[in-house]
C-alpha cells in the first residue's frame, strides 16, 4: 500500500434528509484539506436511522453523492441509506464511489444490530475493492466489525483498511472502540471507524 490520505466527517444527523449538511460538510473538508483523497461519512448519514426513508438502488442519494465525488475528484463513502431493494426488502447499504463519480460496488449490512434493525434485511456479500496504485480496501458497517470473521474474510482477500460507518450510542460505543482498537491488531490493518452524532450516535470516531 502507498500513501493515501483519508478523511472522516462526523457530523449531526437528523431523521430527514441530511444531504444539504453533508454538501457542506464536505464542502468545508476539501477547502481545509484539499489533499484528501477520500471521504468517509457515517453509517445512515442520509436519513439517520428512519426505515420510512428507504429509497430504490439509484435513485436521489446515490446520484447526488456520485455529483460529488466527480465535483471534488475523491473517493467517496457516503455512510449508508436504506436502501429499497427490487425484492421489496430493505437493505442498510454503503455505495463505494470513485472519483469519476462511478460506483464501483456497494456494500450490504450482513449483521444487524437488533432489535433496532427488525424492518431490515441482512446482506449476505463480502466487499472488497481496489483503488488503483494504491491497495484493497474492505467495507463493513458498524455492528459487522464485532464478527471477527468477516473482517478476517475481508484480510484473506487482500484488503489492507477496512472502512466501518457506525451509528453508535453511549451504550456500546466504547465496546465499538475496543474492537475496532483489537480489529486492527489481530488483523494488521487500518480501520476507520467514522460515527454520527444525535440521532442514535454519540461521535468518538476513531482510526
Amino acid at each position: 500500500m502507498t500513501k493515501f490520505a483519508i478523511g472522516g466527517i462526523q457530523m449531526h444527523l437528523s431523521m430527514h434528509n441530511n444531504m444539504p449538511e453533508m454538501k457542506k460538510r464536505l464542502a468545508v473538508m476539501m477547502h481545509l484539506y484539499p489533499w484528501v483523497e477520500m471521504v468517509v461519512f457515517s453509517e445512515l448519514s442520509h436519513s439517520g436511522p428512519n426505515p420510512a426513508s428507504a429509497q430504490e438502488m439509484g435513485g436521489q442519494f446515490e446520484t447526488e453523492c456520485q455529483e460529488l465525488a466527480h465535483k471534488y475528484g475523491i473517493w467517496l463513502i457516503p455512510g449508508s441509506y436504506f436502501e429499497k431493494g427490487t425484492d421489496g426488502a430493505i437493505y442498510n447499504t454503503s455505495p463505494v464511489i470513485n472519483p469519476a463519480g462511478e460506483i464501483v460496488t456497494r456494500y450490504r449490512k450482513i449483521f444487524l444490530f437488533t432489535p433496532y434493525e427488525e424492518h431490515s434485511t441482512p446482506g449476505s456479500e463480502i466487499c472488497v475493492f481496489e483503488v488503483p496504485s494504491v491497495g484493497k480496501f474492505g467495507m463493513s458497517i458498524c455492528y459487522d466489525i464485532w464478527f471477527p470473521e468477516l473482517t478476517r474474510s475481508m484480510v484473506s482477500q487482500g484488503a489492507e483498511v477496512i472502512i466501518n460507518p457506525v451509528l453508535a450510542s453511549f451504550i456500546d460505543r466504547p465496546a465499538d472502540l475496543a474492537i475496532v482498537q483489537a480489529s486492527a491488531a489481530m488483523f494488521q490493518s487500518y480501520v476507520f471507524s467514522i460515527n454520527g452524532l444525535m440521532a442514535g450516535g454519540n461521535g468518538y470516531s476513531r482510526v
